[in-house]
C-alpha cells in the first residue's frame, strides 16, 4: 500500500511553533536601520529566531555578542548575492565566497554546515532573477522562497510557488520558504516561517527546518496537521478556504472553512500540499507530502 512522507510528525499534539524572519538586511549592507534597531522591532513583534542576511556579510555568534537579542534565537548566515541569482546561506558556520558557478556555492554550503534557499526568483521584469531552467540544473540546495515581501515593490512577483510546484512535481524535494526580505521598519511582519521545533536553539531551528518541519505565512497560522494513512487533516483557525494542490500545481480540492480533510487519491499523484486562505492575501503554506508507492503492491 501506498504510504505518506511528510515532515509532519507530532503536529496534531497542540504543537509549539516558533515564528522568524530569514531574510533581514541591516546598515551591514543595504538596510537602513542598524542591527541593534532590527532586533528590537522583531522583538517587539513577537518573533522567536531571526536571521541577519546582509548581502555577502556572515552574521554569526561572534557578532550576536555586541547586541542585546532579547530572547530572540540569531540564526547565523548570510545572503550570498554576488557573481550570480542570491540565495540565503542558513545555519551558515562561516562565510562561504561567492562564486558564478552557484553549484559550486551549494556544494561548499553542504560542505561547512548549514542550507541553501534560492531567494526571490520571480523578481526582475522578465521574472527571471533566477530562471527555472537553472534551478533544475542545481541540486543539494533545500528550498526557494515561495513568497518575498519586498520584491511586492519591485519588477516581477513576489511569488514562486510556480517554480515550486515545477520542481516537485520532477520528484525533487524542496521546502517553501516565505520571508520579509526587510530593508527598512516599512517592511516588517509580513512573511515568516513557524517551525516545529525540539528547542529554542539555533541549531535545533536549523535542523527542524532542513527536514521541512515548518510552514510557511503571511498571516495565516496553521493550528494543526494530523495524518494516517493516506488522509490528512489540516486545520488553520485564521483560514476561510483551504486549498489541496497536487502536481503542477492541479488543485485536486477545496474547502470553505477552517478545516480540510482530504484522502489523496489514488492515481498518479506524486506529493500533495496545502494553501490556507485568510482575508485579503493571507496565506500559509504546508510544505509536500510525498506519496511513497516503493511497498505498494
Amino acid at each position: 500500500m501506498p504510504s505518506l512522507d511528510h515532515p509532519y510528525a507530532g503536529a496534531d499534539r497542540s504543537p509549539r511553533w516558533l515564528r522568524g524572519n530569514l531574510h533581514t538586511h541591516t546598515t551591514r549592507s543595504d538596510g537602513r536601520r542598524a542591527p541593534q534597531e532590527v532586533i528590537d522591532d522583531y522583538v517587539a513583534r513577537g518573533y522567536d529566531f531571526l536571521m541577519f542576511s546582509d548581502h555577502d556579510t556572515y552574521a554569526g555568534p561572534e557578532h550576536f555578542a555586541d547586541w542585546k537579542t532579547g530572547g530572540l534565537s540569531m540564526i547565523p548566515g548570510n545572503e550570498i548575492t554576488r557573481d550570480g541569482p542570491h540565495m540565503l546561506h542558513v545555519g551558515a558556520t562561516r562565510k562561504i565566497e561567492p562564486s558564478e558557478d552557484r553549484q559550486a556555492v551549494i556544494d561548499d554550503i553542504a560542505r561547512t554546515g548549514g542550507f541553501a534557499v534560492v531567494n526571490h526568483p520571480n523578481w526582475f521584469e522578465d521574472f527571471n532573477h533566477c530562471p527555472h531552467e537553472t534551478m533544475k540544473e542545481w541540486t543539494n540546495f533545500t528550498g526557494i522562497e515561495i513568497y518575498n515581501h519586498v520584491i511586492g515593490e519591485l519588477p516581477g512577483s513576489s511569488y514562486a510557488t510556480d517554480h515550486w510546484d515545477r520542481l516537485l512535481a520532477r520528484g525533487r524535494r524542496v521546502w517553501g520558504f516565505a520571508n520579509d526580505d526587510s530593508h527598512q521598519a516599512k517592511h516588517v511582519g509580513f512573511a515568516w516561517n513557524s517551525v516545529l521545533s525540539e528547542d529554542r536553539s539555533p541549531a535545533a531551528i536549523v535542523a527542524a527546518m532542513a527536514k521541512g518541519r515548518f510552514y510557511a505565512s503571511t498571516g495565516v497560522a496553521i493550528g494543526s496537521i494530523a495524518v494516517e494513512g493516506m488522509t490528512i487533516t489540516i486545520t488553520s483557525p485564521d483560514a476561510e478556504r483551504i486549498v489541496a494542490i497536487a502536481d503542477h500545481g492541479a488543485r485536486i480540492e477545496v474547502a470553505d472553512g477552517r478545516e480540510m480533510t482530504l484522502t489523496v487519491p489514488d492515481g498518479k499523484t506524486t506529493y500533495v500540499r496545502f494553501e490556507c486562505c485568510g482575508r485579503g492575501e493571507r496565506v500559509a503554506w504546508t510544505q509536500p507530502f510525498f506519496v511513497d508507492r516503493a511497498g505498494a503492491a
